[in-house]
């Protein structure tokens, strides 16, 4: 019978060298859950004695020693998961919840300077514009990354509200496209990806029609 144990060696971990807390957090949140350890995050392990625990039932012992071990799976991830340069910072950690808050609060900040962080990225999403030779590509990557800023701060933005900026965004070569779209889709369910496929469809026709005409 195979075993369901998870599989903790085979997972690729990203590095935290210092910059780009956000991704890395976000990233490392999901092999938590995906190897169901997020809970040694949430909660802080409790350590008890050897006294205490002697006088516990078994199943209290077997429950208490997975919930250990977890503990010690996720730590264990924790300080794979950062560079030379940052493991000093979480060494002493005894938990996994510790190193965690302890990174959290370096690198991500307090709620005055996420406050700050976030009025920046709304600033930087509200005068956002499509650049002159700008491929409709590049420009989604450009938006994508100020909202994934956004969301991973803490804020919400719903997709029709990015759907909406995009078609405000775009230069007049578009302005043809811009309205069969409006015409066409309800813009309150139209997809990102939908609407960046119909985009990029149109940019491919112009080009062509620029290679034809020269």
């Amino acid at each position: 019978m195979a075993s369901t144990t998870p599989n903790y060696t085979q997972t690729l971990i990203p590095i935290f060298d210092g910059e780009g807390y956000e991704f890395w957090s976000i990233k490392m949140k999901t092999i938590f859950i995906s190897q169901d350890l997020w809970g040694a995050i949430e909660e802080a392990f409790q350590e008890a004695t050897p006294e205490e625990q002697s006088t516990w039932a078994a199943g209290r012992l077997k429950e208490y020693k997975q919930t250990m071990q977890k503990d010690a799976k996720a730590l264990s991830l924790i300080q794979q998961g950062v560079s030379n340069a940052i493991f000093p910072r979480i060494m002493n950690a005894k938990t996994a919840k510790e190193a965690w808050e302890i990174l959290k609060g370096q690198y991500k900040g307090s709620d005055k300077i996420i406050t700050i962080k976030l009025q920046s990225l709304w600033k930087d999403f509200e005068t956002l514009l499509m650049k002159e030779g700008e491929s409709i590509q590049a420009f989604f990557s450009r938006v994508s990354n100020i909202v994934n800023q956004i969301r991973s701060n803490g804020d919400t933005i719903e997709d029709k509200k990015i759907v909406q900026k995009i078609l405000r965004s775009l230069p007049a070569k578009f302005d043809h496209v811009v309205a069969a779209i409006e015409e066409a889709k309800d813009l309150t369910k139209l997809t990102l990806v939908e609407l960046e496929g119909s985009l990029r469809a149109h940019e491919e026709r112009m080009q062509k029609l620029v290679v034809l005409t020269t």
